[in-house]
C-alpha cells in the first residue's frame, strides 16, 4: 500500500495515427486531383510528441488530490490493522501466562484458545476486506485518470493534429527529442479541465 505503488499499474494511451493509403500514378492528368484530394483526407500524419508520465503524476492537481486520498486511506488500513493485531497479541500473551499458572480448567482454557481463535480468523477477514477496498479504489482512481487523459488528449489533438503521442516513462523511449515534448502543455490543459469540473461540482452542491 505505500505510495510507490499506487500507480504501478498506470499506463498512458497514445492517440492512434490516420490510416495510410497511396494513389495510382499511372492515372491521367484528370484524375491527378481527384487522387491528390483523397490521398490528403487519408495519408497518415507524420507529427510525433511524447508527454511525461513522471510529470503527469506529480503536476496534474486530479492525480495529486488523489494520492493523498489514497495515501491517507492505506495509512488508515495500516493503523486498522495493527492495533487489531496488538490486541490480538497482548491477549494471547496473557492466555499463555494464565496457562503456566494454572489460572483456567480446562473447559476454560479451550473457550480462550477458540476466542482468540476466532479473533485471529475475523483479522484475517478484516485484513483481506480492506485490501480488496482499497485494491478497488486504486484501479477505480486509475481508470479515471486514463480516461480523463484520453478525452483532453482527443480534444487537444483536434487543433494540434498530432499523428501519434507517445507516454514517455522511464527509459521506455531510448531517444527523444525536446522538441517534441508537449508535457507542459498537456499538464496545463489537463489542470484547466479539472479545475473546471471542480467549479462546476461546487457551484451544484450550493444549489
Amino acid at each position: 500500500m505505500k505510495k510507490k505503488n499506487i500507480f504501478s499499474i498506470l499506463s498512458l494511451a497514445t492517440v492512434a495515427a490516420l490510416s495510410m493509403t497511396s494513389c495510382d500514378k499511372s492515372n491521367n492528368k484528370m484524375d491527378e486531383k481527384p487522387a491528390a484530394a483523397a490521398a490528403d483526407k487519408t495519408a497518415p500524419n507524420n507529427k510525433l510528441a511524447f508527454v511525461e508520465v513522471d510529470s503527469i503524476m506529480t503536476q496534474y492537481n486530479f492525480c495529486k488530490d488523489y494520492s493523498k486520498i489514497l495515501e491517507q486511506k492505506g495509512n488508515n488500513i495500516q493503523k486498522t490493522l495493527a492495533n487489531k493485531q496488538q490486541q490480538l497479541q497482548t491477549a494471547a500473551a496473557n492466555f499463555q501466562q494464565k496457562l503456566q499458572q494454572n489460572a483456567y480448567t480446562r473447559e476454560q482454557a479451550e473457550r480462550v484458545q477458540a476466542g482468540l481463535q476466532k479473533q485471529n480468523n475475523d483479522l484475517q477477514a478484516l485484513n483481506q476486506r480492506l485490501s480488496n477496498e482499497f485494491q478497488t479504489e486504486t484501479e477505480e482512481f486509475n481508470k479515471a485518470l486514463h480516461d480523463s487523459l484520453q478525452n483532453y488528449l482527443a480534444l487537444y489533438n483536434k487543433d494540434k493534429k498530432y499523428g501519434m503521442i507517445f507516454a514517455k516513462q522511464g527509459d521506455n523511449l531510448l531517444y527523444a527529442d525536446k522538441a517534441y515534448d508537449i508535457t507542459n502543455e498537456v499538464v496545463a490543459g489537463l489542470n484547466k479541465m479539472y479545475k473546471g469540473k471542480a467549479k462546476a461540482k461546487s457551484d451544484k452542491a450550493k444549489k
